[in-house]
Order: C-alpha cells, then sequence, then structure tokens
C-alpha cells in the first residue's frame, strides 16, 4: 500500500505523530467533513462519551489521561495479539516496553487495575512461571468506548448497504470483538505513531484527567444549541461536571481558564458556552473525520473499499 510521510517526532510511537498514513486517508476525511449529517453524527459521538461510565470512583478516572489510557490500550493489545495471532505472551515486562510510559510507572498502574480486578492474571501455558495479563471486559469497554462509538457515528453516514445487516457498531458489544478493534488500532500506532499528535487542542485535553471528556460535553453542548436533531446541550457548571467526572471543581475550572487564554472557547457565569472558535471547533471535526476513517479501515474491510483506502 502507498504511503505519505506526516509529522514526526523523535519518541517512541506512542508519543509523536503517525509517521504514514494510507494513501487518499485525508481525501476520505475530507469526504466526511462535506457530508451534511457530519456534525449531528459527532454530536452523538459526544453525548456518549458523557455518559455515565460502567465504573465509578475510583476507577472512572483512570481511563481519562493519556499515559494511563495508553497504558491499557497496549495492554489489551498484547493480549488480543497473543491470544489470536500468536505474538508475545502479554506479561507486564512486555506491556512496559510498548507502553509509552516509564517502567515503574506502568508496573504500578498495573498493579492498581489488578487490586481493583480490571486486569487478571494467568499462567502462560508454554512457561508456567510467566503470568500474563488479561483485561477485564470493563477495560475493554472504558478504552474502547471512544473507538465504538466512532463507529457507531460512521454508521450513521454510511450505513451498511445491505438493510438486512445489522450496524457494524452492533457486534461491537461483545468485549472480544471491542478488543479485537482495540488491538488493530494499537498495531497501527506501534507502526506508524499516534493520530492524536496531530491535533494540539485534542492532545491538550487527553493528557489532563478528565479533560478529554469534559472536551466532549463542551462540543456536544455547542451542538445541542446549533444542530437540529441533536441532544438537548448539558450546563457546563463546575461542579456539576467535576461530580460527572468525578474530578475536582478547581481542576474543571483550570481547564476552562486555560482554554479561555488560548482563545479556544468561554464559558459564562451559569454554564453558558459563549464563545468557540472556529478553528479550535473545526479541529476537533477533522480529528473526528480521521477517526472515523481510522475504524473503518481497522474493522469493516467492505467500508475500507468502499472508501477506496
Amino acid at each position: 500500500m502507498s504511503r505519505r510521510a506526516v509529522e514526526q517526532g523523535s519518541r517512541g510511537p506512542t508519543g509523536r505523530a503517525a509517521a504514514c498514513l494510507p494513501d487518499g486517508f485525508d481525501e476520505h476525511a475530507d469526504r466526511l467533513l462535506r457530508h451534511p449529517g457530519l456534525r449531528r453524527a459527532i454530536a452523538g459521538y459526544c453525548c456518549g462519551m458523557t455518559a455515565n461510565p460502567a465504573v465509578r470512583w475510583p476507577y472512572y478516572k483512570l481511563f481519562d489521561q493519556l499515559g494511563r489510557y495508553l497504558v491499557c490500550f497496549m495492554l489489551i493489545h498484547n493480549y488480543y495479539q497473543w491470544r489470536e495471532r500468536g505474538g508475545a505472551s502479554p506479561t507486564l515486562s512486555a506491556l512496559q516496553k510498548v507502553a509509552g510510559a516509564s517502567p515503574r510507572q506502568t508496573a504500578g498502574f498495573v498493579a492498581a487495575l489488578r487490586a481493583g480486578r480490571l486486569v487478571e492474571v494467568e499462567a502462560d501455558p508454554a512457561d508456567r512461571r510467566a503470568t500474563l495479563l488479561r483485561p477485564s471486559p470493563v477495560v475493554i469497554a472504558e478504552i474502547g468506548r471512544s473507538l465504538r462509538l466512532f463507529v457507531e457515528a460512521f454508521d450513521r453516514l454510511d450505513p451498511p448497504s445491505d438493510p438486512s445487516r445489522p450496524p457494524r457498531a452492533a457486534r461491537l458489544t461483545d468485549a472480544d470483538a471491542l478488543g479485537e478493534l482495540i488491538a488493530r488500532s494499537a498495531a497501527y500506532v506501534l507502526a506508524n505513531g499516534t493520530l492524536l499528535h496531530p491535533f494540539p487542542s485534542v492532545l491538550f485535553f487527553a493528557q489532563r484527567d478528565c479533560g478529554y471528556p469534559l472536551l466532549t460535553a463542551v462540543i456536544g453542548n455547542h451542538y445541542g444549541q446549533t444542530i437540529e436533531g441533536a441532544a438537548t446541550p448539558r450546563p457546563l457548571r463546575r461542579r456539576e461536571l467535576a461530580h460527572r467526572f468525578q474530578v475536582s471543581a478547581a481542576h474543571i475550572g483550570s481547564l476552562f481558564a486555560e482554554a479561555e487564554a488560548r482563545g479556544w472557547f468561554r464559558i459564562a457565569p451559569g454554564g453558558h458556552l459563549a464563545a468557540l472558535d472556529a478553528d479550535f471547533l473545526a479541529e476537533f471535526e477533522r480529528w473526528a473525520a480521521w477517526q472515523m476513517v481510522h475504524v473503518a479501515w481497522l474493522g469493516e474491510p467492505e467500508a475500507a473499499k468502499d472508501l477506496q483506502l
């Protein structure tokens, strides 16, 4: 497959933009960006991202900061690569090589996941001395939430050509099917780099505790005010957001203040979205279009063919 170079950093694959994209990737994202239903589809994605998760405090926050997310992301990858494709055993040592965090940070985070029964351990059939890390369905569901919701959004814009077929996202209610999709996405990251780093404002929020869900709440609020048929926006009050995302109101206020200082958006008293920068919104929408093309390419050969990927 022909590829083209994009921005590349000096760090490992989880810390830099993808070094190459499939031929035509941007063009197909542009096609989605011109779709009249795009913003309504992204509004649905935002609604799903701000919904209550399957786990609550103290575990919910574990999944909503990029460094910790990537440890889980790669843990799922290692497990399914081993189980389905004969990859290396999914041990802690193997995870430390690809997680993007220090070995000590990775070990400490995995210990917390094990203490919360979010990661199970089992003996390696090939080497009884080795301990394998197996992600729980809860971890798979939370780490795969964004990918699954982007598949749902893509379903809205490009439903299966055969009306008798279920939506593509329907099969992702199965933990193993979602785990497989996560594994394929992580394999792409390991080979190329991330699709997140080309979007600095999205990256800014993803690197902060519950910053990305907060970002989707802001974007969802804007769509709720401007897109017919979008969910009614919930007020962006600091205390309500702090309770929903299990962080402090001061943390929410700090993120709001930084966003306003950078000219991205402004929240007025009472939780009203008073201003949203057009370039900031356009960046998020292109990020969303990239993710839809990515999941179509990874998870649905027919969709990828339709997109000429």
